[in-house]
């Protein structure tokens, strides 16, 4: 097989399955209404069963990462798909707050971190060239954008036609039936020649954790990726509240988030491709940055349709933009070898911040009956992740990538 022919194999079977995995995972906030209204749980204990799958979904990362790094991913995302869609299948039968939890924030949130960004930009990453990897990174993630474009409308609208149960039960047979998409992915070996950060060459995995966990320069890209992960979930699980507090309609919301996924698709490829000329973390700065700006913005703009729309479009472009140079960043840190596993860890701190974000929304809107503060918070946590990421060591592009200060 010629080597483009070998690329997009590897490609677009992963991108396929971000789309599923991400698409169904980012649309779940589409259900916090609903569940609320029909069983009358609260919108604090609907919101802390998807702060939990934040945290699952971080938690079970690096555990399947080593696992693909040990068998291959193939198996990985194999299990993954049957979890998430056993899960989804559960929460309609689920009778209490508690079993909600269990059935989304544990099991399916368990199954779709097996399918997740590190599992898969860490697998394919290990059969391509150095200078592939950029564009292969954010290809991938766009899938997951696209993914989050086309499954809102569809939630929604599937949970007009069959109620948020019916929805579910048909996003458990769709996720199920992704499972063959794993099958190109199933090799254990790296096609390529693979690095290792020098210091742990040859001592294995925990010896590359351990001179991970002293590297400053990893422990800046966990202080700003768990800024992104806070972000990315307080919006998703609560820019339908928002819409709703502003007296617009359930369509609008479904549109915004669809609108997320969209402007992602062009960020995500855009952050392939500049991270093949500029450094990773500055790509990073300039992200951060420009969420605490359209924060400010949309604060003081009127609160309409079209500034919903204008506002999803803009945070979208940058909303999952920031996992090819994080990605990047960790790879040029330590190398490719056990990327999956190293990346995985930094998706863990970026997702204690999504529990946060996911249940502290939730907490405010209950408490204060607006999300006011949480938006301040997100803006001065969006200059902090900004500022994070400039002492970071990052050789320039086409520098050795294991250069140690």
């Amino acid at each position: 097989m010629s080597a483009a022919p070998r690329y997009w194999s590897l490609l677009l079977p992963a991108a396929l399955l971000l789309m599923v995995t991400m698409g169904i995972r980012q649309s779940l906030g589409l259900f916090v209404s609903p569940i609320n209204t029909t069983t009358g749980m609260g919108i604090v204990a609907v919101s802390f069963a998807l702060a939990v799958g934040q945290l699952v979904w971080g938690i079970a990362q690096p555990i399947f990462g080593a696992v693909a790094n040990r068998y291959g991913a193939g198996r990985v995302l194999v299990l993954g798909a049957v979890l998430s869609a056993l899960g989804i299948g559960m929460a309609p039968l689920m009778p209490s707050a508690w079993g909600l939890v269990f059935a989304l924030g544990v099991v399916a949130s368990a199954g779709a971190g097996a399918g997740a960004f590190s599992i898969l930009i860490g697998s394919v990453s290990q059969h391509l060239q150095p200078e592939r990897r950029s564009f292969a990174a954010g290809f991938i993630n766009a899938g997951g954008s696209f993914g989050q474009f086309l499954f809102a409308p569809l939630v929604q609208v599937c949970i007009s036609a069959f109620g948020w149960m019916g929805a579910m039960y048909t996003l458990a047979v769709i996720t199920l039936a992704s499972s063959p998409l794993a099958r190109p992915l199933r090799r254990r070996q790296p096609s390529v020649a693979v690095e290792a950060k020098p210091v742990a060459q040859g001592e294995g995995l925990r010896a590359q954790l351990s001179a991970a966990f002293r590297d400053r320069s990893y422990l800046l890209v966990h202080a700003g990726f768990f800024t992104c992960g806070l972000h990315v979930s307080f919006l998703m699980t609560h820019l339908p509240g928002e819409v709703e507090l502003c007296d617009l309609s359930a369509q609008v919301s479904a549109n915004a988030v669809a609108l997320v996924g969209l402007a992602n698709i062009a960020g995500s490829l855009a952050a392939g491709v500049l991270g093949q000329r500029f450094r990773a973390k500055d790509l990073l700065f300039c992200f951060y940055m420009s969420r605490a700006l359209l924060i400010a913005a949309y604060l003081l703009a009127p609160k309409s349709a079209l500034t919903m729309y204008w506002f999803a479009l803009g945070l979208g472009f940058t909303f999952l933009a920031t996992v090819p140079p994080t990605a990047g960043l960790v790879g040029k840190l330590f190398g490719t070898r056990y990327l999956a596993t190293l990346f995985g860890m930094t998706l863990l701190s970026h997702q204690i911040g999504g529990f946060l974000g996911a249940w502290l929304g939730g907490v405010t809107v209950a408490s204060t009956g607006s999300y006011q503060w949480m938006w301040y918070a997100d803006a001065a946590l969006a200059l902090f992740a900004a500022f994070t990421n400039l002492p970071i060591r990052e050789a320039k592009p086409g520098a050795p990538a294991l250069a140690r200060a």
